[in-house]
């Protein structure tokens, strides 16, 4: 059985490099590909591959923001993170969110090869260079969790919608309150996080485990 892949990234030696290396497994086919998040949007419309390779870093979106809206349509697709990205964070939201897998852009052709059919069969998947790094996260995670602030549960649903991107808005027209009310609340998750801007507001919660 061929496993049918798709790749989002927005450079082309990547998606040329990985077309040359699939050539070599038969039974991996690269049916599409995707320089930015609305190309991959509107090809998944049409169709689903087993796998979709998706880069955390295009112009348009981010990875975790075309994750998070990918699963909530299509709630079976797998995705496997192929990037140059090896810090924590980036791993532990990834994750978070419902991503099968992540690898690294300099790993070997067996390696990626083995994380697609891995994640094809429903398993998960993490590079060897950064799952160690990663259980030394969780396991900081777990001990700083005493020592995180106390939110309401409206702080803790419009800290998440904003680590997910979403503008004041649209967080007022889901939440059905007023644009005040939203700037309020920022307000305050600015003050009990100890940060000053929204950028570092979404690094802190994302370190600490809020958005979850």
């Amino acid at each position: 059985m061929k496993i049918r892949i798709a790749i989002a990234d927005d450079h082309p030696m990547i998606i040329g490099g990985l077309q040359n290396m699939i050539s070599a497994y038969p039974h991996i086919v690269l049916e599409g590909a995707y320089n930015n998040g609305a190309e991959l949007l509107k090809g998944l419309q049409d169709r689903l591959p087993d796998v979709l390779l998706l880069d955390i870093q295009l112009p348009d979106k981010t990875g975790n923001e075309l994750a998070t809206i990918i699963l909530k349509k299509y709630p079976e697709q797998k995705i496997l993170t192929l990037t140059n990205f090896n810090s924590m964070l980036y791993v532990h939201n990834m994750m978070r969110i419902g991503v099968k897998g992540y690898i690294l852009k300099t790993t070997d052709p067996e390696t990626l090869i083995k994380a697609i059919q891995q994640i094809y069969e429903g398993n998960e998947f993490i590079d060897q260079a950064v799952k160690a790094k990663l259980t030394q996260y969780a396991t900081r995670m777990k001990k700083e969790a005493n020592l995180r602030p106390t939110l309401t549960l409206r702080e803790k649903e419009i800290l998440k919608l904003t680590v997910n991107g979403d503008t004041i808005q649209e967080i007022s027209e889901k939440l059905f309150i007023g644009l005040r009310t939203v700037e309020y609340y920022r307000s305050n998750l600015l003050l009990k996080l100890e940060v000053k801007n929204m950028a570092a507001l979404i690094k802190k919660a994302l370190e600490m485990g809020l958005a979850e």
